[in-house]
């Protein structure tokens, strides 16, 4: 059960960021075709306005579709045609007026022979799969010749909605950080066993929630002085000393176990916690934001170096994290939530095609040198930006499965 709630807290994540660009993109009138909860194929759908809203058969976040991300290219329909053509080999010349007029430039004279084109291949017989891939080739083609189209718009205005994908998740994180504020955050620990991890050393000697510690290896402890008195252990077994119900009992010996470059025992202890008020809250979220932005551009700077390379997780380690944290507390889940909005927004703001900073700053580039970018550079910069994507995937998945194994 906690694993699903944190996959799904990591889809909603997706879904207010998609959710972001698709809202501003409406309000600079560069109007999407497609909106979706969850990935498509749709299980539902429904066209509104001309926009199709629906449900996708894929539980992973959002999608929204921006009507003309590059200027068209010829090249583009006829890879979409391929297949209608070699089945309808008279095609080809019902085509080539849209390609003559897209290849010289002349946009509105392109939008306007494709019509022709499209009554077509309507009276055309073909398979399934190639009226599919035409039909999409055409949508595509007339939505990036259309004057709503994302590459037509004047700078400031993609800047704005690509942007607003990752403003969306910064501002989530502020708002769930501040919740968490005000439910209460732990201010002192108290010696009572708040959970037991399970299969952990601390279960195997019967360790129970409840419990009071009152012993560590037979010496009076603190509650502060619990969990260094066990990694001081290095690794030698233990016993703990108990209050349960009234009377004392001694538990173990027992061998912490490392974890992370600590020895644990597998337990947490009771927490009090305090709350703030709503400005306090939004102040403190704040500047745990700031601090936490801070630390995340510092480890990425590490990774180009090699140092940091050990702090990079996957969705896989995301999501056990997030799980852990709420089998402790749903507090803890919620800030670790929160952070993981916030990765997920500096993540995207990279310069790198395809995340979102790529496409901010070839908008930048474009404004300042007056022009737009060749679409093979777009090509060239995506692939590399993939490639960094992918590295850091597996990265993280490396990192991930040798965390699960123990290593």
């Amino acid at each position: 059960m906690n694993v699903a709630v944190a996959i799904g807290g990591l889809a909603l994540l997706i879904l207010i960021h998609e959710a972001g660009h698709f809202i501003v993109a409406l309000a600079v009138r560069m109007r999407p075709r497609k909106f979706y909860v969850f990935f498509p194929p749709a299980l539902v759908k429904r066209v509104r306005n001309g926009i199709e809203y629906g449900i996708g058969s894929i539980p992973l976040g959002g999608y929204v579709k921006i009507p003309g991300m590059h200027r068209p290219a010829a090249g583009d329909l006829e890879a979409h045609l391929e297949r209608a053509v070699g089945e309808a080999p008279w095609l080809a010349r019902h085509l080539e007026p849209v390609k003559h007029e897209l290849a010289e430039g002349r946009l509105e004279e392109a939008r306007a022979a494709l019509p022709a084109l499209s009554e077509t291949l309507a009276r055309t017989q073909l398979s399934d799969a190639a009226r599919r891939d035409a039909e999409r080739g055409l949508t595509e083609t007339d939505d990036a010749l259309s004057p709503e189209a994302y590459w037509r718009a004047s700078a400031w205005k993609r800047i704005a909605v690509i942007f607003a994908g990752p403003a969306t998740n910064l501002v989530f994180a502020v708002v769930l950080l501040a919740i968490v504020y005000m439910l209460g955050v732990p201010t002192d620990i108290t010696r009572e066993v708040h959970s037991v991890v399970t299969g952990s050393p601390a279960q195997a000697i019967g360790l129970r929630p409840g419990d009071e510690i009152r012993e560590v290896g037979g010496v009076a402890v603190t509650p502060e002085r619990i969990s260094r008195a066990i990694r001081e252990s290095k690794g030698r077994e233990i016993t703990l000393t108990v209050e349960r119900g009234g009377s004392t009992t001694v538990l173990g010996p027992a061998r912490p176990q490392e974890i992370e470059g600590a020895y644990r025992l597998g337990f947490v202890l009771e927490a009090r916690y305090e709350g703030f008020g709503f400005a306090k809250s939004i102040e403190l979220a704040s500047r745990d934001t700031w601090e936490v932005t801070k630390a995340i551009v510092g480890s990425l700077g590490r990774i180009v170096t090699g140092s940091g390379r050990d702090e990079v997780s996957s969705p896989i380690g995301i999501v056990q994290g997030s799980s852990e944290a709420l089998e402790n507390d749903y507090r803890d889940y919620l800030a670790i939530l929160a952070l993981i909005s916030l990765s997920l927004a500096l993540l995207n703001l990279l310069p790198l095609l395809p995340l979102d900073g790529g496409h901010i700053a070839f908008s930048i580039v474009e404004k300042l040198r007056g022009r737009a970018i060749p679409r093979e550079a777009y090509e060239k910069v995506s692939a590399i930006g993939i490639a960094v994507v992918l590295l850091l995937f597996f990265l993280g998945l490396s990192n991930d499965i040798g965390r699960l194994n123990g290593g």
